[in-house]
């Protein structure tokens, strides 16, 4: 469930605010493009950046870059020699995710592929110490089982939108059954009962789910 706006307010207002070019990269995604509230956003970006900061991962994945946001704030907390693989399906995203990545001066840390996360995932022989899965929810079993195992033991996978706007609670009405609904239920509910993981459910925003393999 989403806070109301007062309560969003007095938390944004006591957590770290965002750089400078990542509000402007916020304020131009949501003045420019539609579905804006796929962006990470401040509170949000700032746990991503406060996780890798405790990790200090020196390979992190992320499926969905949307404008970068995210991507940037995960690449704040790399080891020196830390590298982030992202990769986005739409195309037409492209320019805007480099441009802000060379502002940034991130161009040597962060790799952007562009492409379907199935296809693109078998080309990067990597070790993950840091995975975050927030592409289309209906393949987030798909994803799960692809990169798990190239996660090293004790490393960490956040899934993004796991309350799905409050669809995957039993008491929601009218019962939602669209198929991205019953996708996100099944693979929460499959996490849970997973004996390779722990994991945490944060009720951030659209909801986060914190996962440490054993």
């Amino acid at each position: 469930m989403y806070l109301t706006d007062e309560a969003q307010a007095y938390a944004d207002q006591h957590t770290t605010p965002e750089s400078a070019l990542l509000a402007r990269l916020n304020r131009e995604t949501h003045v420019q493009l539609l579905h804006a509230r796929m962006l990470s956003g401040h509170a949000q970006g700032r746990l991503l950046s406060m996780l890798s900061h405790m990790v200090r991962p020196r390979r992190v994945l992320e499926l969905g870059t949307f404008t970068g946001y995210s991507a940037l704030c995960l690449a704040e907390g790399m080891a020196e020699d830390g590298l982030l693989h992202t990769v986005e399906q739409n195309a037409e995203l492209e320019s805007r995710i480099r441009r802000y990545v060379r502002e940034a001066g991130q161009e040597h840390r962060i790799q952007l592929h562009i492409g379907d996360a199935r296809n693109v995932l078998g080309g990067l022989a990597e070790t993950w110490d840091l995975v975050f899965i927030d592409a289309d929810k209906i393949n987030n079993d798909t994803y799960y089982e692809l990169v798990l195992p190239q996660v090293r033991p004790g490393g960490f996978l956040l899934i993004d939108n796991v309350l799905w706007g409050d669809k995957v609670l039993p008491s929601y009405s009218p019962k939602a059954s669209d198929k991205d609904t019953f996708a996100v239920r099944a693979f929460n509910d499959k996490v849970q009962a997973d004996e390779r993981v722990e994991n945490v459910f944060l009720p951030l925003r659209d909801g986060l789910l914190l996962v440490r393999k054993r």
